[in-house]
C-alpha cells in the first residue's frame, strides 16, 4: 500500500550548508496496516509525513502509494491524489475558524472525488464526543476538541491510508483513547493503512508494529 524507498531530503542552513533530514533506503506499510512512528524532536518524523502525503517534494527517492509514484505528480496532481487518498490529521489541526465544527469536516469532503456526507460527519463528530458541538467554531472550542475535529476530517472521506501527526498531543487522558479507538476502529473496519506518530508510550504500546525513525533514517544515525 505504502512504499518509500530511497528517500532523501534536505534542507540548507543559512550559510549555505546542506543539512540532511532524511536518508530513508525502505520503508512499507501494507494495506490496512497499523503501525506507530516514533523517534526524538528534530529526527524528520513530521518531514516524512508531509513527503508521503505530497505536501512536501524529497530531493530524490520514490513515495509510492496504491502502486503509484506521488513524486512524479505535479503539484496539482498530488492535491487531487491526497483529497481521494490520504487522510492527514495535523498537530496545529488547520481547521477554518469562520466555518463551524460539522462545516469543518464536510468542506474536507468536498475536495475528493465523492459527495459531502452530513450524516458521515455527524457521526464521526459525535463518536468522538462532540454531538454537542457541531455548530461551534474553532474559537469556541478547547485545543482537545479541535484535536478531535481534525480526527473526525481527517476520517470523513474514507481514506486508503491515514497519517496522524500526535494525534493525541493535545489531549485528555479520556479522550485519547477515545480518539486512538476511533481512529483504529475505522481503520480496521474500512481497510485503510494506519501511520500514527507519537512521543506517547501508553499509545505505542496497543500497536503491534512500533518502529523508531532514527533506526531507519540514516540522516540522523550520521549525524
Amino acid at each position: 500500500m505504502l512504499l518509500v524507498r530511497d528517500l532523501r531530503k534536505a534542507y540548507v542552513e543559512p550559510d549555505g550548508t546542506p543539512l540532511p533530514i532524511l536518508d530513508i533506503p525502505a520503508f512499507h506499510v501494507d494495506e490496512a496496516e497499523q503501525m506507530v512512528l516514533m523517534g526524538h524532536s528534530g529526527c524528520g518524523k513530521t518531514t516524512l509525513l508531509h513527503i508521503i502525503a505530497g505536501l512536501s517534494q524529497p530531493d530524490s527517492g520514490e513515495v509510492q502509494i496504491d502502486g503509484y509514484d506521488i513524486t512524479r505528480l505535479p503539484e496539482a496532481g498530488r492535491d487531487r491524489f491526497r483529497a481521494d487518498k490520504i487522510g492527514y490529521v495535523f498537530q496545529t489541526f488547520n481547521l477554518l475558524p469562520g466555518f463551524s465544527a460539522l462545516e469543518n469536516v464536510l468542506l474536507g469532503m468536498t475536495f475528493c472525488s465523492g459527495r459531502a456526507d452530513v450524516g458521515r460527519a455527524k457521526d464521526l463528530l459525535t463518536r468522538v464526543g462532540l454531538g454537542h458541538r457541531f455548530t461551534h467554531k474553532p474559537n469556541m472550542l478547547s485545543v482537545g476538541e479541535q484535536q478531535r475535529v481534525a480526527v473526525a476530517r481527517a476520517l470523513a472521506n474514507r481514506p486508503r491510508l491515514l497519517l496522524a501527526d500526535e494525534p493525541t498531543a493535545n489531549i485528555d487522558s479520556r479522550h485519547q483513547k477515545i480518539v486512538v479507538d476511533l481512529l483504529r476502529e475505522t481503520c480496521r473496519e474500512e481497510r485503510v493503512a494506519l501511520v500514527l506518530v507519537t512521543h506517547a508510550d501508553d499509545v505505542a504500546e496497543q500497536f503491534g508494529r512500533v518502529e523508531r525513525l532514527e533506526k531507519i533514517n540514516r540522516a540522523v544515525a550520521a549525524a
